[in-house]
Protein backbone atom coordinates (compact mmCIF):
# COMPACT_ATOMS: atom_id res chain seq x y z
CA UNK A 1 0.00 0.00 0.00
CA UNK A 2 1.77 3.53 -0.95
CA UNK A 3 2.21 6.27 1.40
CA UNK A 4 -0.53 9.15 1.31
CA UNK A 5 -1.76 11.66 3.86
CA UNK A 6 -5.32 11.86 4.85
CA UNK A 7 -5.89 15.72 5.34
CA UNK A 8 -8.55 16.32 8.05
CA UNK A 9 -10.29 19.59 7.23
CA UNK A 10 -13.50 20.33 9.58
CA UNK A 11 -15.33 22.12 7.31
CA UNK A 12 -16.12 18.67 5.10
CA UNK A 13 -17.91 15.79 6.22
CA UNK A 14 -15.28 12.65 6.21
CA UNK A 15 -16.80 10.98 3.08
CA UNK A 16 -15.89 14.10 1.60
CA UNK A 17 -12.53 14.04 3.23
CA UNK A 18 -11.78 10.59 1.80
CA UNK A 19 -12.76 11.16 -1.40
CA UNK A 20 -10.36 13.83 -2.03
CA UNK A 21 -7.82 12.32 -0.37
CA UNK A 22 -7.96 9.19 -2.70
CA UNK A 23 -8.49 11.62 -6.11
CA UNK A 24 -5.62 12.95 -5.16
CA UNK A 25 -3.64 9.81 -4.68
CA UNK A 26 -4.75 8.58 -7.70
CA UNK A 27 -4.04 11.84 -9.91
CA UNK A 28 -0.70 12.11 -8.50
CA UNK A 29 -0.11 8.72 -9.01
CA UNK A 30 0.65 7.16 -5.44
CA UNK A 31 -2.29 4.82 -6.23
CA UNK A 32 -1.57 3.82 -9.33
CA UNK A 33 -3.45 2.50 -12.92
CA UNK A 34 -4.26 -1.07 -12.33
CA UNK A 35 -3.85 -0.87 -8.70
CA UNK A 36 -6.66 -2.89 -6.90
CA UNK A 37 -8.47 -0.87 -4.37
CA UNK A 38 -9.22 -2.71 -1.42
CA UNK A 39 -11.47 -1.26 0.92
CA UNK A 40 -10.15 -2.86 3.95
CA UNK A 41 -6.46 -1.46 3.71
CA UNK A 42 -7.88 1.79 2.90
CA UNK A 43 -9.84 2.01 5.87
CA UNK A 44 -6.80 0.70 8.05
CA UNK A 45 -4.58 3.41 5.75
CA UNK A 46 -6.63 5.94 6.82
CA UNK A 47 -7.99 5.35 9.44
CA UNK A 48 -11.85 5.50 9.26
CA UNK A 49 -14.23 2.74 8.55
CA UNK A 50 -14.85 0.91 5.56
CA UNK A 51 -18.53 3.07 4.62
CA UNK A 52 -16.77 6.18 3.33
CA UNK A 53 -14.30 4.30 1.47
CA UNK A 54 -16.97 2.56 -0.47
CA UNK A 55 -18.83 6.00 -1.44
CA UNK A 56 -15.27 7.45 -2.31
CA UNK A 57 -14.92 4.58 -4.25
CA UNK A 58 -18.36 4.87 -5.87
CA UNK A 59 -17.81 8.74 -6.32
CA UNK A 60 -14.74 8.06 -8.06
CA UNK A 61 -16.24 5.59 -10.23
CA UNK A 62 -18.23 8.50 -11.51
CA UNK A 63 -15.46 10.24 -12.40
CA UNK A 64 -13.82 7.18 -14.16
CA UNK A 65 -10.80 7.92 -11.92
CA UNK A 66 -11.96 4.21 -10.59
CA UNK A 67 -13.23 1.25 -12.61
CA UNK A 68 -15.42 -1.64 -11.00
CA UNK A 69 -14.48 -5.03 -12.35
CA UNK A 70 -17.03 -7.96 -11.86
CA UNK A 71 -16.16 -10.35 -9.20
CA UNK A 72 -12.88 -8.93 -8.71
CA UNK A 73 -13.79 -5.18 -7.41
CA UNK A 74 -12.02 -1.88 -7.94
CA UNK A 75 -8.91 -0.59 -9.52
CA UNK A 76 -7.51 2.38 -10.32
CA UNK A 77 -8.94 3.12 -14.20
CA UNK A 78 -5.87 3.17 -16.97
CA UNK A 79 -5.76 6.19 -18.87
CA UNK A 80 -7.12 4.56 -22.25
CA UNK A 81 -6.79 6.18 -25.99
CA UNK A 82 -10.21 6.33 -26.51
CA UNK A 83 -11.55 7.70 -23.31
CA UNK A 84 -8.90 10.70 -23.90
CA UNK A 85 -9.96 11.33 -27.32
CA UNK A 86 -13.79 10.95 -26.21
CA UNK A 87 -13.37 13.55 -23.27
CA UNK A 88 -10.87 16.22 -25.86
CA UNK A 89 -13.08 15.73 -28.72
CA UNK A 90 -16.12 16.95 -26.31
CA UNK A 91 -13.94 19.78 -24.66
CA UNK A 92 -12.28 21.13 -28.15
CA UNK A 93 -15.81 22.34 -29.28
CA UNK A 94 -16.85 23.36 -26.01
CA UNK A 95 -13.95 25.27 -25.62
CA UNK A 96 -14.39 26.80 -28.99
CA UNK A 97 -17.91 27.75 -28.25
CA UNK A 98 -16.70 29.41 -24.94
CA UNK A 99 -14.26 31.57 -26.48
CA UNK A 100 -16.21 32.71 -28.81
CA UNK A 101 -19.15 34.05 -26.52
CA UNK A 102 -16.15 35.15 -24.15
CA UNK A 103 -14.74 37.65 -26.71
CA UNK A 104 -18.30 39.11 -27.20
CA UNK A 105 -18.84 39.21 -24.05
CA UNK A 106 -16.34 39.44 -20.94
CA UNK A 107 -15.62 42.42 -19.39
CA UNK A 108 -12.65 44.81 -19.25
CA UNK A 109 -12.20 43.85 -15.13
CA UNK A 110 -12.52 40.11 -16.27
CA UNK A 111 -9.87 40.22 -18.31
CA UNK A 112 -7.54 42.04 -15.75
CA UNK A 113 -8.75 38.83 -13.42
CA UNK A 114 -7.66 36.46 -16.19
CA UNK A 115 -4.02 38.71 -16.29
CA UNK A 116 -3.41 37.93 -12.78
CA UNK A 117 -3.93 34.44 -13.31
CA UNK A 118 -1.45 34.15 -16.21
CA UNK A 119 0.50 35.40 -14.15
CA UNK A 120 -0.16 33.08 -10.97
CA UNK A 121 -0.16 30.21 -13.78
CA UNK A 122 3.61 31.69 -14.79
CA UNK A 123 4.49 31.52 -11.26
CA UNK A 124 3.53 27.72 -10.72
CA UNK A 125 5.14 26.58 -13.81
CA UNK A 126 8.68 28.15 -12.73
CA UNK A 127 8.47 26.77 -8.86
CA UNK A 128 7.66 23.24 -11.37
CA UNK A 129 4.87 21.53 -8.66
CA UNK A 130 3.03 20.11 -10.98
CA UNK A 131 -0.32 20.21 -9.13
CA UNK A 132 -0.45 23.90 -8.46
CA UNK A 133 0.73 24.31 -12.25
CA UNK A 134 -3.04 22.01 -13.08
CA UNK A 135 -5.03 23.96 -10.62
CA UNK A 136 -3.53 27.35 -12.03
CA UNK A 137 -4.31 26.25 -15.67
CA UNK A 138 -7.70 24.91 -14.12
CA UNK A 139 -8.57 28.76 -12.70
CA UNK A 140 -7.38 30.58 -16.68
CA UNK A 141 -9.74 28.57 -18.57
CA UNK A 142 -12.71 28.77 -15.33
CA UNK A 143 -12.30 32.62 -15.94
CA UNK A 144 -13.06 32.26 -19.89
CA UNK A 145 -15.96 29.93 -18.82
CA UNK A 146 -17.77 33.09 -16.41
CA UNK A 147 -16.76 35.06 -19.65
CA UNK A 148 -19.28 33.34 -21.68
CA UNK A 149 -22.18 34.85 -19.52
CA UNK A 150 -23.50 31.12 -20.35
CA UNK A 151 -24.65 29.38 -17.41
CA UNK A 152 -25.39 26.02 -19.17
CA UNK A 153 -22.36 26.18 -21.21
CA UNK A 154 -20.56 26.91 -17.75
CA UNK A 155 -22.62 23.82 -15.91
CA UNK A 156 -21.59 21.23 -18.62
CA UNK A 157 -17.76 22.50 -18.83
CA UNK A 158 -17.76 22.03 -15.19
CA UNK A 159 -18.87 18.87 -15.46
CA UNK A 160 -16.47 17.72 -17.87
CA UNK A 161 -13.86 19.36 -15.65
CA UNK A 162 -13.27 16.56 -13.55
CA UNK A 163 -12.69 14.17 -16.35
CA UNK A 164 -10.28 16.66 -18.14
CA UNK A 165 -8.33 16.96 -14.57
CA UNK A 166 -6.45 13.70 -15.06
CA UNK A 167 -5.65 14.35 -18.72
CA UNK A 168 -4.57 18.15 -17.82
CA UNK A 169 -2.15 16.61 -14.82
CA UNK A 170 -0.63 14.02 -17.11
CA UNK A 171 0.11 16.51 -19.89
CA UNK A 172 1.73 18.85 -17.07
CA UNK A 173 3.86 16.04 -15.99
CA UNK A 174 5.57 16.30 -18.98
CA UNK A 175 8.40 19.37 -17.99
CA UNK A 176 9.30 20.05 -21.69
CA UNK A 177 5.80 20.88 -22.62
CA UNK A 178 4.69 23.57 -19.48
CA UNK A 179 6.79 26.66 -21.13
CA UNK A 180 4.68 25.78 -24.76
CA UNK A 181 1.87 25.69 -22.42
CA UNK A 182 2.33 29.88 -21.08
CA UNK A 183 3.16 30.57 -24.98
CA UNK A 184 -0.52 29.22 -25.75
CA UNK A 185 -1.98 30.60 -22.57
CA UNK A 186 -0.84 34.14 -23.45
CA UNK A 187 -1.82 33.69 -27.53
CA UNK A 188 -5.43 33.16 -25.96
CA UNK A 189 -4.74 35.91 -23.80
CA UNK A 190 -3.80 38.35 -26.53
CA UNK A 191 -6.69 37.12 -28.92
CA UNK A 192 -9.08 37.58 -26.25
CA UNK A 193 -8.17 41.27 -25.39
CA UNK A 194 -8.22 42.21 -28.54
CA UNK A 195 -11.74 40.28 -28.98
CA UNK A 196 -10.44 38.65 -32.46
CA UNK A 197 -12.67 35.65 -31.99
CA UNK A 198 -10.90 33.54 -34.98
CA UNK A 199 -7.44 34.12 -33.44
CA UNK A 200 -8.82 33.13 -30.26
CA UNK A 201 -10.43 29.48 -31.48
CA UNK A 202 -7.31 28.89 -33.66
CA UNK A 203 -5.36 29.69 -30.26
CA UNK A 204 -7.49 27.19 -27.93
CA UNK A 205 -7.99 24.98 -30.94
CA UNK A 206 -3.93 24.51 -31.07
CA UNK A 207 -3.91 24.12 -27.09
CA UNK A 208 -6.05 21.16 -26.59
CA UNK A 209 -4.49 19.72 -29.72
CA UNK A 210 -0.95 19.84 -28.45
CA UNK A 211 -2.59 18.23 -25.15
CA UNK A 212 -3.99 15.25 -27.14
CA UNK A 213 -0.44 14.88 -29.07
CA UNK A 214 1.86 15.07 -26.13
CA UNK A 215 -0.42 12.70 -23.37
CA UNK A 216 -0.88 10.18 -26.83
CA UNK A 217 2.97 9.83 -27.07
CA UNK A 218 3.18 9.56 -23.12
CA UNK A 219 0.42 6.95 -23.08
CA UNK A 220 2.23 4.64 -25.55
CA UNK A 221 5.59 5.24 -23.93
CA UNK A 222 3.59 3.69 -20.90
CA UNK A 223 2.11 1.03 -22.50
CA UNK A 224 5.72 -0.02 -24.24
CA UNK A 225 7.66 0.05 -20.98
CA UNK A 226 5.13 -2.17 -19.72
CA UNK A 227 5.65 -4.78 -22.26
CA UNK A 228 9.31 -4.45 -21.78
CA UNK A 229 9.25 -5.26 -18.63
CA UNK A 230 6.50 -8.20 -19.15
CA UNK A 231 9.12 -9.24 -21.80
CA UNK A 232 11.91 -9.51 -19.60
CA UNK A 233 10.26 -11.01 -16.82
CA UNK A 234 9.40 -13.91 -19.56
CA UNK A 235 12.79 -14.15 -20.92
CA UNK A 236 14.26 -14.69 -16.58
CA UNK A 237 11.84 -17.42 -16.14
CA UNK A 238 12.92 -19.31 -19.35
CA UNK A 239 16.16 -18.21 -18.49
CA UNK A 240 16.80 -16.65 -21.84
Amino acid sequence: MHQFEVNMDEYLPLRDVVFKTLRQAILKGELEPGERLMEIQLAERLGVSRTPIREAIRKLELEGLVLMIPRKGAEVARISEKNLRDVLEVRRSLEELAIDLACQRITEEELETLRDAQKEFAAAVDKGDAMEIAQTDERFHEIIYAGTKNQKLMQILSNLREQMYRYRLEYIKDANKRHVLLVEHEQILKALSLRHVQEAKLAIREHIDNQEITVLKNLKEQENDVQRKVSGRRNRVRGD
